[in-house]
């Protein structure tokens, strides 16, 4: 009963904001999550505790504004999920940048697969959005969430700006092998908290890390390529950033490189990453 409560509440925030034009639904589901639910989901907390971690020495009215700049760009980032078609066409005018573009058409011409990788930071599906509109599909790699009335039609969402989804799980990981075996593209994310990964450094902090994403670009000869749908100062558009390639090595050198490229962005973006995860714990030290 929680959970269908939970989902009820969302789903009428949605609705009120799916009734409003599209800058003003961004910048109101923002301050719905920065003032409404963060607040009662302990956002904040989670925020200021991995900021006292990480860096201990920003004074406290600027910690204040990132917890709110923080769970801002979380429910910009969600309502721009449900807008569909509004944010896909939005996402694939974004201006590009980095290294990593020339490296992904050669491998587009040569079929060779290619893993994007990223994390919880802007907007992640600027990327899916901005290939999507050339024709080209990037499969997304989908941890589902735990309440199943939520969890069905948030799917149905990210399903819809690009596809094909892979749920974690035996079938979706199958499947996922399957389409970059065949040379195609997925994308994922690593920066959540993995009991049986490596502990690698993340913004200078032991912090246990999936490989698998290298390890399946070490498996399939596919390319590396961290990626990041970086919002603009307007708050409504982005920036794709493609970096250069990940260079082969070890499971555990690569992913700390990709570690590294996000730990960069974070660090450049303090607002854009979602600082609410907890992506620290006892175990990783």
């Amino acid at each position: 009963m929680r959970d269908r409560l939970a989902d009820l509440i969302f789903r009428l925030l949605v609705a009120v904001a799916m009734a409003l034009p599209y800058r003003a639904r961004v910048r109101f589901f923002g301050w719905v999550v920065a003032h409404l639910i963060g607040p009662l989901a302990g956002y904040g907390r989670r925020v200021r505790a991995n900021l006292a971690l990480i860096h201990p020495e920003i004074p406290p009215h600027e910690v204040r504004r990132l917890t709110k700049a923080v769970c801002n760009n979380i429910g910009r980032t969600l309502i721009e999920t449900y807008s569909g078609a509004e944010f896909k066409r939005r996402a694939a005018t974004s201006p590009t940048r980095g290294e990593g573009f020339a490296a992904l058409e050669a491998a587009q011409s040569a079929g060779q697969a290619v893993v994007f990788v990223s994390g919880h930071f802007g907007n992640y599906d600027v990327l899916r959005s901005w290939l999507g509109a050339r024709g080209q599909a990037v499969g997304a790699l989908y941890r589902p969430f735990p309440n199943m009335h939520f969890d069905a039609h948030y799917r149905a969402a990210i399903a819809a700006i690009s596809g094909p989804i892979f749920p974690r799980g035996r079938r979706g990981l199958a499947e996922m092998l399957q389409h970059v075996r065949s040379g195609g593209m997925v994308g994922m994310l690593i920066d959540q908290h993995k009991e049986s990964g490596a502990a690698l450094q993340f913004l200078g902090h032991p912090a246990k890390t999936a490989t698998s994403a290298a390890e399946m670009a070490l498996k399939y000869d596919a390319l590396l390529l961290p990626f990041y749908g970086v919002r603009r100062p307007d708050g409504l558009s982005f920036e794709l950033v493609i970096e250069a390639p990940i260079p082969p090595g070890t499971p555990e050198e690569m992913t700390q490189a990709l570690n590294d490229s996000l730990s960069r962005q974070v660090r450049a973006h303090m607002g854009q990453w979602f600082w609410i995860t907890r992506r620290w714990r006892a175990g990783s030290r």
